[in-house]
């Protein structure tokens, strides 16, 4: 016998859908039962990106389930563990608070799963302009960087690996001018250990003060080291004291920081400063993953008309080999040149490695987070969940202020000009939703049409698909080549609008109709209070109320043309006023002002 089908009641139709939504979740996590749960410790908070690194799954996989929780999160952003646990839950893992912290870095509690070895530590070399941080490393490194710097001045951050007492060490130089406060902020961030440079003739100077607050954010373990103390106006002592009240006391004045006194120049003390490197660097306990692909982050990047794209990458965790595919921010390639700083050729490197690429299909941003992945379909997947999730964001970002789209010649630029921007004082912030370097590209345009953004240029050009698509879809793109000119523009384009009102100015009482037209009404009159201009709202009153509007279009005052009548005054007035004027009818005027 056949059943009949039968309509579903409405708290039936509610359990399938509560179903069919639980069947979903399953689809997109795998299940993981409680005895196979991992166990990870964590400090108060993490990154995104560290996170990820942790649960071993790709980046993009956590950002979209925080996305799902509420949480729109970059991959640099910093999240408690609180919020780090309940993404844990969904992923199978437990996520612990650990109850005393040894570093930044956070620990697996359970590391069976993993093959962890000893790693060089990664050190960001700090201080103010000229204090001879690259002549440091100069030394360090019996090289010639120093003779290679614009003025001097070191432009970007740069990385070099040494050798010392069998160990390697990881060098990042940082600039020092305070025009790169974003591209120093960005190298503390993936250091281990901080040597902050002090010249022992100049003392503590603004870059000295911040580089001991980016440390301190960080949890970054600092050393100090005086330099230049083979002049004869040095006083080490006098630089200790000025660092003690900033927090930093020397190990020989009772406190925990190690201080070195050096000279670059005239190599003293070098060794001793490498023996301290690699002293809190063994107090670390630096460990990485070598059984995995690589992830680290871009460092430089540049590109070379015959060569194409080159990245100056940082290995973080894994194994980095010739052949990858490799995913860098939003662009990707199969990695087929992997060089160190000398320019020699590698197979393959592993963590704190600082190398340089060739392969990518085009060339990726400053500070990018880039990752290893198993094929070019694997590519495309991770791509296409970025350019999502960037989509969101973006969007996210724009209704958090005045939404822009940045681009600059080179990173430098950039990030000065996007500071420069921040800096800007509105009641609604500015809120960047794409920067990058290079001429101003479709992408960027679509990015602006989104979101409603202003696309900012310094000193770029604009592709002509780019410029034909600005039109189509009325974006306005603006290219400057002074820094000044621009944020004077981009302070004017974004300063909140004031509202206009219309504010009494004049009243006036008709004492004879003269002419009526359709064009104009003239009318003599006794201005009872204040003035009117020509131009003004004039609004006709009697008895009953209001009776029409219209404007003053000339003024006359004893058969001469005036431009004003006030107070007390006797004059002919034309009126644009479709309303019939009577004696004894009110005027009023009103005048258009800015609240």
């Amino acid at each position: 016998m056949r059943r009949q089908k039968r309509k579903l009641s409405k708290k039936e139709t509610k359990a399938l859908e509560k179903t069919r939504l639980s069947e979903q979740d399953t689809e997109e996590l795998p299940l993981v039962k409680k005895s196979e749960r991992r166990v990870i410790a964590i400090g108060e908070t993490i990154t995104v990106r560290d996170l990820a690194r942790l649960f071993a799954i790709p980046v993009t996989e956590l950002i979209k389930v925080l996305m799902k929780n509420g949480l729109a999160a970059s991959i640099n952003e910093v999240i408690d563990w609180e919020t780090a646990a309940i993404v844990g839950d969904e992923f199978g893992i437990q996520v612990e608070l650990k109850k005393e912290e040894k570093g930044h870095r956070p620990v697996l509690l359970s590391e069976s799963e993993t093959k962890t070895i000893p790693r060089p530590p990664v050190v960001t070399v700090m201080g103010h302009v000229d204090h001879g941080k690259t002549q440091l490393l100069d030394t360090i490194r019996q090289s010639r960087i120093i003779e290679t710097e614009a003025g001097g001045i070191t432009q970007r951050i740069g990385a070099y690996q040494v050798d010392f007492q069998g160990k390697k060490i990881t060098f990042l130089d940082t600039p020092g001018h305070e025009a790169f406060e974003k591209m120093r902020e960005h190298g503390a961030n993936i250091t281990d250990i901080i040597v902050l440079v002090v010249a022992a003739d100049e003392g503590v100077k603004v870059q000295t003060i911040e580089a001991c607050h980016l440390a301190k954010r960080a949890n970054v373990p600092i050393i100090i080291a005086i330099n230049k103390i083979d002049l004869p106006q040095a006083n080490p002592l006098r630089v200790k004291q000025q660092l003690s009240e900033l927090g930093l006391v020397c190990e020989e004045m009772g406190g925990e920081t190690p201080c070195i006194s050096i000279s670059a120049k005239e190599k003293i003390n070098i060794d001793e400063l490498l023996e301290m490197i690699l002293l809190v660097a063994e107090l670390k306990d630096l460990k990485a993953n070598s059984s995995k692909p690589a992830t680290g982050v871009v460092i430089d990047s540049q590109l070379d008309a015959k060569i194409g794209p080159i990245a100056f990458v940082l290995v973080q965790d894994g194994i980095l080999k010739k052949g990858d595919f490799l995913v860098a921010g939003k662009t990707w390639g199969r990695v087929r040149l992997i060089e160190d700083e000398w320019g020699h050729s590698l197979e393959s490197v592993g963590p704190s490695a600082p190398v340089k690429i060739i392969g990518l299909k085009t060339t990726p941003v400053y500070g990018d987070f880039f990752q290893v992945v198993s094929d070019e379909k694997m590519v495309y997947q991770v791509l296409g969940d970025l350019k999502k999730i960037n989509a969101q964001q973006q969007v996210m970002a724009s209704k958090k202020g005045v939404p822009m789209v940045v681009k600059a010649e080179t990173m430098g630029a950039l990030t000065t000009v996007v500071d420069k921007m921040k800096e800007i004082q509105t009641e609604e912030p500015i809120a960047i939703v794409k920067e990058g370097i290079g001429a101003v590209t479709e992408d960027d345009v679509m990015t602006a049409s989104a979101t409603g953004a202003l696309i900012v240029g310094f000193r770029v050009g604009i592709f002509e698909g780019a410029k034909n698509l600005a039109k189509k879809k009325k974006v306005r793109v603006c290219l400057y080549d002074v820094i000044y000119e621009l944020l004077k523009d981009v302070a004017e384009k974004i300063k909140p609008k004031k509202e206009v009102v219309e504010v009494l100015v004049g009243q006036a009482r008709v004492l004879k109709v003269f002419n009526k037209s359709k064009q104009r009404t003239i009318v003599g009159i006794e201005m009872t209070k204040g003035f009117v201009e020509n131009g003004l709202k004039a609004v006709l009153k009697r008895e009953e109320g209001e009776m029409a509007l219209g404007r003053v279009i000339s003024l006359k005052r004893e058969k001469e043309k005036v431009g004003k009548l006030t107070e007390g005054m006797l004059g002919g007035i034309g009126l644009s006023i479709s309303e019939v004027v009577r004696e004894g009818d009110r005027l009023e005027f009103y005048k258009k002002e800015e609240g």
